[in-house]
């Protein structure tokens, strides 16, 4: 459980960077993806979700890190 609350701070922590840096550059970030067609943006989540699985098999399976 340890763990899962770092990883989620993490993720918090790099999730809100941007917009604290850069909020300007943000907005038109966000603007530019509502533009964006759903299916193309399906295809861009499962690539995402695709490659994190990926890493934390290869995190927690293999000694590729260690």
């Amino acid at each position: 459980m340890e763990l899962l609350i770092s990883l989620i701070g993490l993720l918090l922590i790099v999730e809100g960077l941007p917009y604290a840096a850069f909020p300007e550059a943000m907005q038109r970030w966000l603007s530019q993806l509502q533009q964006l067609n759903p299916a193309t943006m399906r295809k861009i989540g499962l690539v995402m979700l695709g490659l994190g699985l990926l890493l934390c098999y290869l995190a927690r399976r293999t000694n590729l890190f260690s």
